[in-house]
């Protein structure tokens, strides 16, 4: 808890000595009442005297202006409050490895249920766009407050060769960038926070051979690229170890493995999260956590308000009582 005008509590000494002067009365008043020689004739002169209830008032109001200069001092705390400017831009692995069956019904539409709800459930404010790649990357839809145009591309999504995870993330900040000139350029204000989500199942496979992470189109080059303008990656290895797909009917089965390394080592030089997700019950939990880190914000907010509303019900209740146990204002 913090004040914004911290200076108003300096008015809590008056209120101190206020209080300290109520003391110093009651205290003469005992003294001059014990002065009195003719206690039977203060008896019969005032025979049901007030009892504590008597500071009832005085108590009251001294409360009600303590709660009323906290208030004055405008009193703030840390809250968790909707993001007004973000950008987000979801990256959907489409490659092939994609309709395994390891997850039901298949890793494809699993992902596509689970980006769906990701879409519904992302604050309002923040700018959502959709990049989908396999053999190459392509921008589905450019950031927007629209949801529906999100879900539409995510229906659309069709399995391909390949796995350009490089040229995906690559495209992702391209898409950033654009968005973030066009709005400085109507708003004046400075470019928002952005993030990227990449779901994928695997590592890249174009371009291909070793090191090729680390080549220009590398997926590691990239998330550097990512850590360097501010953006972090944050990843969902998604699927599990057994997963497998039918290239050919007359050979067996292929091997499509989910690649955790890969898409942990992206996250670590982006300088974003690290999650793995092996069914769309997963993969939805990972989707609402990362909404609730990309669609909020903790920041400082006015909390005058309970304090403003304590001193005016104190202050009611010292009238009040003032009036209903010594028939004055107190």
């Amino acid at each position: 808890m913090g004040f914004s005008t911290p200076w108003w509590l300096l008015l809590l000494l008056a209120v101190a000595a206020l209080g300290a002067g109520y003391v110093v009365l009651l205290r003469r008043r005992r003294r001059d009442t014990v002065a009195f020689t003719n206690l039977e004739l203060l008896d019969r002169i005032a025979p049901h005297r007030p009892g504590r209830l008597r500071h009832l008032p005085a108590v009251a109001l001294i409360l009600a202006l303590t709660l009323l200069t906290i208030a004055l001092a405008g009193p703030t705390a840390e809250a968790r409050v909707p993001r007004n400017r973000a950008t987000v831009v979801l990256v959907i692995d489409v490659s092939l490895s994609m309709q395994a069956t390891d997850v039901e019904p298949t890793r494809l539409a699993a992902a596509q249920a689970a980006a769906k709800s990701f879409a519904d459930q992302l604050t309002p404010g923040v700018n959502l766009g959709l990049v989908s790649f396999a053999g190459t990357a392509a921008v589905l839809v450019s950031p927007t407050t629209d949801r529906e145009p999100i879900k539409r591309a995510v229906d659309g999504l069709k399995l391909a060769e390949s796995t350009a995870t490089g040229d995906a993330i690559l495209a992702a900040l391209q898409s950033i960038e654009t968005f973030s000139q066009a709005l400085i350029g109507a708003s004046g204000e400075g470019p928002p926070p952005a993030r990227i989500v990449l779901m994928s199942d695997g590592g890249q496979t174009v371009p291909g051979g070793p090191g090729a992470e680390d080549q220009p189109r590398g997926s590691f080059t990239a998330a550097r690229k990512a850590a360097e303008v501010h953006v972090p990656v944050s990843t969902i290895s998604f699927g599990t170890d057994y997963g497998t797909i039918e290239l050919d009917a007359d050979k067996p089965p292929v091997s499509v493995a989910v690649d955790d390394e890969a898409m942990r080592r992206i996250a670590e030089l982006s300088n974003g999260q690290f999650f793995t997700a092996a069914s769309e019950t997963e993969l939805r939990q990972v989707y609402a956590q990362l909404g609730e880190q990309i669609g909020y914000e903790m920041r400082k907010v006015d909390t005058s308000r309970p304090w403003l509303a304590g001193g005016a019900l104190a202050l009611f209740v010292g009238v009040g009582a003032g009036i209903g146990l010594g028939r004055r204002l107190p």
